[in-house]
């Protein structure tokens, strides 16, 4: 059963959060993140991504960046623009995006569960990037940015929701990026026992987003277990910063591929080859996938709608039935030769956020080959993979809106 407990979070005060919050550190580049901060002094991208106040020649896994993140942190907590509440509280944080609202319920999850599956993933992490994050928080002793986990609707825990959203937020702004973000906190020490409760109660919490940073939050976590001798289990570095949605209110956005080259052969040589497993009939448009099956292929200034052949969508395997599983082992690895997307240069993903006009910009520049547009994977079948204990192929889920790094942040001791 998952545990999920109330933290002493510090956060920025309400006259500065809209300042504060900031994007993820891992949606955008260290060029894009140091023209995005540049101008503002509190935006949260000056800790999440630190090196945008180094030169440009530092490696971005320099000790000196990490050193930075917690010099800039600690700068906004000892000039007052970061607070810690005085007792552990529970808080919700709203996104709403395109006329639709998210809830979620701000806590702090289990190391434990994590290892020991209680918290589902299901994507494959990368070293490199696992010891980046872990390194972020071993020096700045903090989780700075919030792990997206998802859980099967609970009615209790929505009824707690709905009444602590009745009160007046203690946020309330409207991102650059046209999204708005309002945060409340749940004082009431019946509603905080209550939540625990819940939860203790539920059987599975999943990963949808941030990978990373929970394996690098459950990997410090134990490193600090270890060298406790006097350890308790109650500590702080035990539990790991989360924000925890129904599975009702989450939104995943299709995510594209896009090709560099046609591995030899002629289009029309392609084309025929995908033919042998799919129907494909050009289109007068872009072509967005509607449903389950189909996927858009943009080549040579012409879009084409690919509906893949039944027998490939009716597969049990719930990973090989999904359409970039389908994508993956019967195109870009037999016809395109991308044996593995993870390495292989020859390939690049790009989120729905960015629209399909991003798709055919690559390949109109010359960058790109060819571009495969994709209908989303669903909430029901992440769970579902992360259930059978299987891993997605990479790039399977865009998630959106993006959860604001600086709204919250938990400390390890």
């Amino acid at each position: 059963m998952a545990v999920l407990r109330p933290f002493r979070a510090y956060r920025p005060k309400p006259e500065f959060a809209a300042e504060v919050a900031a994007k993820p550190y891992d949606v955008l580049s260290s060029e894009e993140a140091r023209e995005e901060a540049k101008g503002h002094p509190l935006s949260f991208l000056h800790v999440g991504k630190p090196e945008i106040d180094l030169d440009p020649s530092i490696s971005l896994y320099d000790p000196l960046v990490y050193q930075k993140g917690k010099e800039n942190l600690w700068k906004l907590i000892n000039d007052g623009v970061l607070f810690q509440d005085e007792q552990p509280y529970y808080y919700v944080y709203s996104q709403t995006m395109d006329g639709r609202t998210q809830y979620g319920l701000v806590g702090c999850a289990s190391v434990d569960d994590y290892w020991n599956d209680i918290i589902k993933k299901h994507e494959k992490t990368r070293k490199d990037k696992e010891e980046d994050r872990s390194n972020h928080v071993r020096v700045t002793n903090a989780h700075t940015g919030p792990i997206f986990l998802t859980y099967r609707d609970n009615d209790a825990i929505n009824k707690i929701v709905d009444e602590v959203i009745k009160n007046k937020p203690e946020n309330d702004f409207v991102a650059p990026d046209g999204i708005t973000h309002k945060t409340w906190v749940i004082k009431d020490k019946n509603y905080i026992d209550q939540i625990s409760k819940i939860f203790s109660e539920i059987d599975y919490l999943y990963v949808a987003d941030g990978h990373h940073r929970s394996a690098a939050a459950a990997i410090v976590g134990r490193e600090r277990q270890q060298a406790n001798p006097n350890h308790t289990g109650e500590e702080e570095y035990n539990f790991f910063l989360a924000v925890l949605f129904p599975a009702s209110h989450l939104k995943i956005l299709d995510y594209n591929r896009v090709v560099k080259d046609l591995n030899g052969l002629t289009k029309d040589e392609f084309l025929n080859k995908i033919k042998e497993l799919a129907s494909v009939e050009p289109t007068p448009n872009q072509f967005k996938p509607t449903k389950k099956g189909e996927i858009g292929l943009y080549i040579e200034n012409q879009w084409y709608k690919i509906s893949l052949n039944q027998e490939l969508l009716s597969n049990p395997d719930p990973v090989e039935s999904l359409d970039v599983a389908i994508l993956q082992n019967k195109i870009l690895a037999p016809i395109l030769g991308i044996d593995d997307p993870r390495t292989s240069k020859r390939i690049d993903f790009v989120g729905g956020i960015r629209g399909l006009g991003e798709l055919e910009k690559r390949v109109n520049s010359g960058e790109m080959k060819l571009a495969f547009s994709m209908f989303p994977t669903s909430v029901d079948e992440l769970m579902k993979i992360a259930d059978s204990g299987k891993i997605m192929p990479p790039k399977s889920t865009w998630f959106e809106p993006k959860l604001r790094d600086g709204l919250f942040i938990h400390f390890l001791d």
